[in-house]
C-alpha cells in the first residue's frame, strides 16, 4: 500500500529507515495510523499513529490542540499500561509534531473474529437452535471482553468509543490454542486471543459511574449493530465486567438509566 498524494507528507521519522517503507494502515478525518519498523528492534514492528496539519484550523490553534490530543492520549496509554490494563505500550512520541509510536498489536480485530464465528446469516425464515451449538468458545471471548473493560474502569480511564473494532484478539501460543480439527477447531480459533484495547483518542481519565455506564452502552449498542446474533450473549461481558470491578454494581445501575435514555431518544427520533 503506498501513501496516498496529500498536502501534508508523513512525519520525518517514517522517512528514516532506508530499506522499509511504511505501510498506512488507516486513513480518518483525525489522523493516519502507519505500521513501520520499530526504530529500536529493526526486526519488529509498531504502530505511528500521525495528526497531519489541518489547514481550515488556525496553524496556531491546531498546533496546540496537536500536541494536546497526543499528550493525552499518551498519557491515558502510559497509565493503563503501568495498572496492567491490556493496551499497546507507548514506544516514543513527538507531541508537537503530531505523532506517537505504540507497540504493534498482532492478530484480528474481535470484530473478525466474532463475524467469523457467527458464520453466513441464516434465511430470513430459518430458526437457530442454540442449544444445540457449543458457544463456549464465544462465551469465553465475551469474558474476556468484561474483565479487559473492568481492569479499563477500575484504572480510572473511560474510552470514549468501545467497540469490537477497537479490541485486538491476540494470538496466544500455539500450546494455548484450542484442539481439535475440521470446522468447529477454525471457529474457536477466530475468537481465540488476550483482548486488547487500542484507539484511547477519545479516552478521558474519569470516576464517573456516568461515563462508565456510558462506556458501556456504547459496546452494548455496537454489539446490537454489528454482531446482532451476538447480543444475546452480551450479559457475559457485564457479568464478568461485575467480578473484576468491585464498583461494578453501581455502574451497571446507572446503565439502566443511560438504556432508558437512549430508548426514548430512539422514540422520539
Amino acid at each position: 500500500m503506498t501513501e496516498p498524494t496529500t498536502e501534508f507528507p508523513p512525519p520525518k521519522i517514517l522517512t528514516l529507515s532506508p530499506t522499509h517503507k511504511p505501510i498506512l494502515i488507516t486513513q480518518g478525518a483525525e489522523g493516519r495510523l502507519y505500521k513501520t519498523p520499530s526504530p529500536i528492534q529493526p526486526n519488529q514492528f509498531c504502530a505511528l499513529k500521525y495528526r497531519p496539519p489541518k489547514p481550515y484550523r488556525h496553524p496556531i490553534l491546531d498546533a496546540r490542540l496537536t500536541k494536546a490530543r497526543i499528550s493525552s492520549e499518551a498519557k491515558v496509554l502510559d497509565r493503563c499500561y503501568r495498572e496492567g490494563v491490556p493496551v499497546p505500550a507507548v514506544l516514543a512520541k513527538d507531541a508537537a509534531a503530531g505523532w506517537m509510536m505504540i507497540e504493534w498489536i498482532e492478530g484480528e480485530p474481535v470484530r473478525v473474529g466474532i463475524n467469523t464465528w457467527l458464520g453466513e446469516r441464516p434465511e430470513d425464515d430459518a430458526v437457530v437452535d442454540h442449544s444445540q451449538q457449543d458457544e463456549t468458545p464465544l462465551i469465553d471471548l465475551m469474558k474476556r471482553i468484561g474483565v479487559a473493560v473492568g481492569a479499563l474502569h477500575r484504572t480510572g480511564v473511560v474510552h470514549g468509543d468501545l467497540t469490537t473494532s477497537n479490541m485486538m484478539l491476540r494470538p496466544w501460543a500455539d500450546d494455548t490454542l484450542p484442539n481439535g480439527h475440521g470446522d468447529k477447531a477454525e471457529k474457536a480459533k477466530a475468537v481465540a486471543g488476550d483482548v486488547v484495547v487500542i484507539d484511547f483518542g477519545l479516552a478521558m481519565q474519569s470516576q464517573s459511574d456516568e461515563d462508565r455506564a456510558v462506556d458501556l452502552y456504547v459496546l452494548e449498542r455496537a454489539f446490537a449493530s454489528t454482531h446482532p446474533r451476538a447480543e444475546r450473549l452480551f450479559h457475559h461481558i457485564l457479568d464478568s465486567y461485575r467480578v473484576a470491578f468491585k464498583k461494578a454494581p453501581g455502574v451497571l445501575h446507572k446503565l439502566e438509566d443511560v438504556r432508558m435514555r437512549g430508548r426514548k431518544r430512539s422514540m422520539l427520533g
